[in-house]
């Protein structure tokens, strides 16, 4: 049975084993940011406020300049880059100002990641049915679905109860990933042992 890219299944994973130590230094960094939120939870989620608000007014900056600047647009084009570079300054400075409102806003954005990449990954899982250890992909899938529900149902959750999901979803993730990078690994062992690759 071939991929919806034509590709073995089998051949794919070995693809992908090769590169697990990126997949293991996502989840060690996974991990990492996890433990640190657990232990300042509201300084962790006040950083991850402003940050959002500095890049909004950076990147508002740039665009402004971009559509001043810029010899290549047309005069419709500039305006419109203009007006979408002083919109995000002005987002930038109001969640700066506004950081728990803005936190609030990020969680429920996280939220629905959280759900959509959980349904992708038990719909990856159940759509291809060769997939080696296919019930940690629907695992992983559910403990995405579930920790986006309790965000989007609960936004209203004080800020450290939202670092405490928030933490411990990056712990259990973190360790999936680890516990993913090491399948990987013993995936591309076994694959050279049966098929050894031609000097």
């Amino acid at each position: 049975m071939t991929t919806m890219l034509g590709q073995d299944p089998a051949d794919l994973f070995n693809r992908v084993g090769r590169h697990w130590g990126w997949v293991l230094a996502y989840g060690i960094l996974t991990l990492v940011a996890g433990v640190v939120v657990l232990a300042w939870p509201g300084e962790t989620l006040l950083v991850l406020a402003v940050l959002f608000g500095i890049q909004l007014i950076v990147s508002g900056i740039f665009r402004f300049v971009a559509a001043l600047a810029s010899t290549d647009l047309t005069g419709g084009t500039r305006v419109m880059l203009a007006l979408l570079g002083v919109l995000s300054i002005i987002i930038g400075l109001w969640a700066v100002r506004h950081v728990v409102i803005t936190l609030v806003a990020l969680v429920v954005f996280l939220g629905i990641f959280w759900v959509v990449n959980g349904l992708i990954e038990i719909f990856t899982a159940v759509a291809h049915r060769d997939m080696p250890d296919r019930g940690w992909s629907i695992l992983m899938g559910v403990l995405s679905i579930f920790a986006g529900l309790i965000v989007l149902a609960y936004p209203g959750l004080s800020l450290f109860g939202l670092a405490v999901i928030l933490g411990i979803w990056l712990l259990v993730f973190g360790i999936l990933e680890l516990m993913a990078a090491f399948r990987l690994r013993k995936l591309i062992d076994t694959t050279n042992v049966r098929h050894p690759v031609d000097a």
